[in-house]
């Protein structure tokens, strides 16, 4: 199993799980000839996107995704802002468990400026992983995770050092997680089975890449890939 970075960041986020014969897609804030792509143009092997909100970063095609015939797993609050009708549209519960293919998901809200959720997903070729991002921080602890995509917005020092308007400083502290709140994110769960710790949607004003994975790794001792657009990451259970 692998995963693609197809987009992560403000312009435009989406990710692939995939093998040669399924993929889920994570989010739908990239143009969808860009998915296709990433794909091979393999449509028929996806089994369903999930939209964690609304923000077009996130879900700006969703309705792309639907119309070439995918199911979508998002929000009602969701749907009803970015227009998303019909049969392949479906409404995520909390704490409720999705069979999208062989996946299983659970979806779980988080704190953002809209509704939005994080995800607990599971395979048989990835094990148990987590994709948690726009959220102030992570108040679940998951067990057994065997992968982590999890955001890693800003650093704390770094934008107290820039002299941003007021307005999209709050913002920013308001909605996204830091690299340090990421950090105790990562503390608080079990990593002893842990494969990749992917860290998304990146500042690109706010963020230092190279220093965000060498203090991961550093606290860790996991595998720790800053996602990048065109990035494909072994994503299996295990490292083997």
């Amino acid at each position: 199993m692998k995963l693609t970075i197809v987009g992560s960041g403000s312009k435009g986020n989406a990710y692939i799980v995939h093998n040669d014969k399924e993929a889920l897609l994570i989010e739908a804030g990239v143009n969808f000839k860009a998915v296709k792509a990433a794909l091979d143009f393999d449509i028929a092997k996806v089994s369903g996107c999930i939209v964690t909100h609304s923000h077009n970063d996130h879900a700006g095609y969703a309705k792309d995704v639907t119309m070439a015939g995918i199911d979508l797993y998002c929000l009602k609050a969701t749907a009803e802002a970015k227009g998303l009708k019909g049969h392949r549209v479906h409404y995520l519960l909390e704490s409720t468990t999705y069979h999208i293919g062989n996946f299983k998901v659970i979806a779980m809200p988080v704190r953002h400026d809209v509704p939005c959720v994080s995800f607990l997903i599971e395979h048989p070729e990835t094990g148990r992983f987590c994709f948690v991002t726009d959220t102030i921080y992570c108040e679940y602890v998951f067990p057994g995770l065997n992968n982590i995509i999890v955001e890693a917005n800003y650093g704390e020092t770094i934008i107290d050092e820039k002299n941003d308007a007021k307005f999209l400083r709050d913002r920013i502290l308001q909605s996204h997680m830091s690299i340090e709140t990421c950090e105790q994110f990562l503390q608080a769960n079990d990593l002893s089975s842990i494969n990749n710790i992917v860290l998304i949607h990146l500042s690109d004003r706010n963020s230092h890449a190279v220093n965000f994975k060498n203090k991961v790794k550093s606290k860790t001792g996991a595998s720790v890939h800053i996602a990048d657009n065109g990035m494909e990451i072994d994503f299996g259970k295990t490292p083997f």
